[in-house]
């Protein structure tokens, strides 16, 4: 079941490639529940970016699958893969100067970093006072790590001491339960670590469009007409997020 339940275009593509890039964004494109969902994210990393009081550049990292350069030209798009973004770059050796930014998106990327220390002390170097970190992440509620743990190919261990881990596979060597590690189980941590920089925000994202839109590794099975009644039930839904949402969205601000 779970196999006919995958994505059949996806199937032929090596994970990480430009082609299988491309063939996320045509189908983040061609699903309206799961644009929506990707709507909204955007919406609220743009609205971060548009909160600091300073002007700097504005950088995308793990650009490969994403679309927000087509919400927010102004951003610079990059990826550790070649051929898939502007330019490419290592989040934990940033290419810029100290406060020159003025924010830093990620759309599911902060798991895929393997040294997430390096990647804060880069992000409170090189962002202007008042700069914010905008991410969109797999949140932990109960639902999420039942999830990830069963149907996701790369692994959600909320039980890991460290922060890090070894990478040669820059999509699948991860740990999708690092932002709650960071921010939450560890945060007297962080704060320590990285004074300058202040956990602002964390918020559920609508979760229930998202699991049923398949993704963008599963099949859309969901008729077009029904769209505006699971509106109606994400709205419904929304006292459950904290049980039940798959995504958070934090914001991290550097203090002025």
């Amino acid at each position: 079941m779970l196999k006919f339940l995958k994505e059949p275009s996806i199937k032929n593509l090596v994970v990480g490639s430009p082609g299988f890039f491309l063939r996320q964004k045509a189908l983040i494109e061609a699903r309206p529940l799961l644009k929506c969902c990707y709507d909204d994210w955007y919406e609220r990393l743009i609205a971060d970016v548009r909160s600091v009081p300073s002007t700097g550049l504005l950088l995308e990292l793990g650009s490969g699958g994403s679309c927000l350069k087509n919400v927010e030209p102004a951003f610079i798009t990059s990826d550790v893969v070649a051929g898939v973004a502007e330019r490419v770059i290592d989040g934990c050796d940033l290419p810029f100067d100290e406060n020159s930014l003025q924010a830093i998106a990620l759309t599911h990327v902060l798991h895929h970093i393997p040294d997430v220390e390096a990647f804060f002390r880069e992000a409170q170097r090189t962002l202007v006072p008042g700069g914010v970190v905008t991410m969109i992440e797999v949140a932990h509620t109960p639902f999420a790590r039942f999830f990830f743990n069963h149907f996701h190919p790369e692994p959600y261990e909320d039980s890991a001491d460290t922060w890090s881990f070894g990478q040669q596979d820059s999509m699948m060597d991860s740990n999708q339960a690092l932002s709650w590690m960071v921010f939450v189980r560890d945060r007297e941590r962080f704060e320590k670590l990285f004074p300058d920089l202040m956990i602002e925000q964390f918020a559920f994202t609508p979760w229930f469009s998202y699991l049923i839109s398949g993704g963008v590794t599963m099949r859309d099975l969901i008729p077009h007409f029904l769209i505006p009644f699971i509106s109606g039930v994400e709205w419904l839904l929304t006292p459950v997020r904290p049980l039940l949402a798959l995504h958070w969205h934090i914001r991290v601000r550097k203090r002025s």
